[in-house]
């Protein structure tokens, strides 16, 4: 059975819960989602995630948090255990974006427990991996994404696999100066990244999605390429219109 292909958005800093009740609302009621073939996701932000998760409770479409740290409980001033993202009722977790290792410090070291502590309290990682503009120029792009992944999924369990998901999201492509990167580009990358890592326990290889300025006059392009899984898009998508347009540009794509 093929795998879905993976549509999703993380609104990072963005919507009140006015906001996001009114996107809950459209992308609840949108046909494109009941599709076997794709699988959507949207990462609201704390605030409005225990909202968001009833609100699309009864769809298909799953939320996710976008940070978390390792830790079930503690004195830990301003942070979320992996224990309180699940009792709000998502099931997935974004880890390591390129935005909370530059800003916030966060590391591969960190990364690998908060991947273990994701896995432990049944949530599934959405681990970011992706190369600076100057590590692309001195060649070492697929080693430095090949690292991130390797660090971040250390003593990982074969049969969790199944439940990682990685977002490849080039920190050159990322933001409204980024520039995308060619689908070729991109499906290379994924095919490097698939060929090093583990097969899952259905001898599949991991699930990599591309994320890096996806918009509607690339997604398709993107989708179409072999060895993409999915999209995780930006701003494009942080308009419910705009989520629902691409999903059914990129489904028409592989069809």
């Amino acid at each position: 059975m093929e795998t879905a292909f993976w549509v999703g958005t993380s609104w990072k800093m963005n919507k009140t819960l006015g906001e996001a009740a009114e996107y809950s609302r459209i992308i609840a009621e949108a046909a494109i989602f009941a599709e076997p073939a794709l699988q959507g996701f949207v990462i609201p932000p704390f605030t409005a995630l225990a909202q968001v998760c009833g609100d699309l409770k009864a769809t298909p479409i799953k939320v996710g948090a976008q940070n978390m740290h390792w830790q079930d409980a503690g004195a830990f001033t301003g942070e979320i255990s992996p224990h309180m993202v699940a009792d709000c009722g998502a099931t997935i977790v974004e880890l390591g974006h390129s935005e909370r290792r530059e800003h916030f410090g966060e590391n591969d070291i960190d990364l690998n427990r908060k991947v273990h502590a994701a896995l432990d309290r049944g949530l599934t990682p959405l681990l970011c991996v992706g190369e600076t503009a100057e590590e692309k120029a001195l060649g070492a792009a697929a080693e430095t994404v090949i690292r991130q992944c390797r660090m971040a999924l250390s003593g990982v369990q074969d049969a969790d696999l199944d439940r990682v998901l990685i977002a490849y999201e080039p920190v050159w492509a990322i933001g409204d100066k980024g520039v995308p990167a060619s689908a070729e580009y991109a499906d290379w990358m994924h095919g490097e990244i698939r060929q090093a890592l583990p097969t899952n326990t259905s001898g599949q290889p991991l699930t990599v999605l591309y994320g890096g300025s996806v918009n509607p006059d690339n997604c398709e392009e993107l989708a179409a390429m072999p060895h993409i899984g999915g999209l995780f898009i930006g701003r494009s998508a942080w308009q419910a219109t705009g989520l629902v347009d691409i999903a059914e540009r990129a489904l028409g794509a592989r069809k």
